[in-house]
């Protein structure tokens, strides 16, 4: 009892550590021109591939250094931030009405429609996606909405394989039959009666889909196939120091920790999610 009592504490407490770092992640997004201490398109050329300021050479003007153009990289890190959390929240939003909505269907009315939904996800999981994207933007063009797109395109069968089997389990129920048989409408017996007791999953699958859309929008961006290259983001970060990995490391070693942070914060919310949500996991 007192080993089970301690295991719940250890995941509650690893589950505040990962909210923590998303709550700080977001703050730094917020707040951002509060907080960079210079402008991100700022470019002092004397201070070009500056060290940061604990190393021989570095100054306090530039705390994590400069990139090969003199720009501050702790500024262009916190505004990297804007664009990582924005893509990823709003690909996994996305991801999650579409893909919800497919498993809904599929799971509920069966047979033809089951197969056509099923074989689109099959479909889409033979594909490896990151060159399906590459694809897609080089074709049609980067940015941001065409980014968030790609990346909901990338989610939505996660969300639509776990809703599937939920509502399967659901809609044989006694409560859902009765709604039925009382003339309770399809678009009502869902909303009411089945998409409530798909909601914990959902979640949990949103968390994971988020750091997938970071992970994915920072090897895009790194490629050269995602957001603009004016715009600060920490995978376009990490292409600018990978040519200086050996004389600026730089540059590319702290957009890579911020994006390894991040996204371990939104997978530890995701596990502490799940243990809450999943009665199976409660012991």
């Amino acid at each position: 009892m007192r080993s089970s009592l301690v295991s719940k504490v250890v995941r509650n407490w690893v589950g505040v550590f990962g909210a923590a770092i998303i709550l700080a992640a977001v703050a730094i997004a917020i707040f951002a021109p509060l907080i960079a201490p210079m402008s991100v398109t700022q470019i002092d050329l004397h201070a070009r591939l500056a060290p940061p300021s604990w190393v021989e050479g570095g100054s306090a003007k530039h705390l994590l250094g400069t990139d090969n153009i003199g720009r501050d990289i702790l500024s262009r890190l916190i505004f990297g931030s804007r664009i990582s959390l924005a893509v990823g929240t709003a690909a996994a939003l996305i991801g999650a009405v579409l893909g919800s909505l497919m498993g809904m269907l599929a799971g509920y009315f069966g047979g033809r429609v089951d197969s056509i939904i099923s074989w689109f996800i099959d479909v889409q999981l033979s594909f490896p996606f990151t060159l399906l994207a590459i694809f897609l933007l080089g074709t049609f063009g980067g940015g941001f909405t065409a980014v968030v797109l790609v990346l909901a395109l990338a989610t939505w069968v996660n969300y639509a394989r776990v809703v599937r089997s939920q509502v399967l389990t659901v809609k044989v129920q006694d409560y859902v039959t009765a709604a039925r048989s009382v003339g309770v409408g399809t678009f009502r017996t869902l909303m009411r009666y089945i998409l409530p007791n798909t909601t914990a999953p959902i979640i949990v699958v949103a968390s994971f889909s988020t750091a997938q859309a970071i992970l994915t929008q920072a090897a895009l961006s790194f490629l050269g196939v995602g957001i603009d290259a004016s715009v600060p983001s920490w995978g376009a970060m990490l292409n600018d120091g990978r040519e200086y990995l050996q004389s600026a490391w730089w540059i590319a070693t702290f957009p890579g920790v911020a994006i390894a942070i991040t996204v371990l914060g939104v997978n530890l919310l995701g596990d502490w999610l799940r243990d809450i949500l999943d009665p199976r996991s409660i012991k």
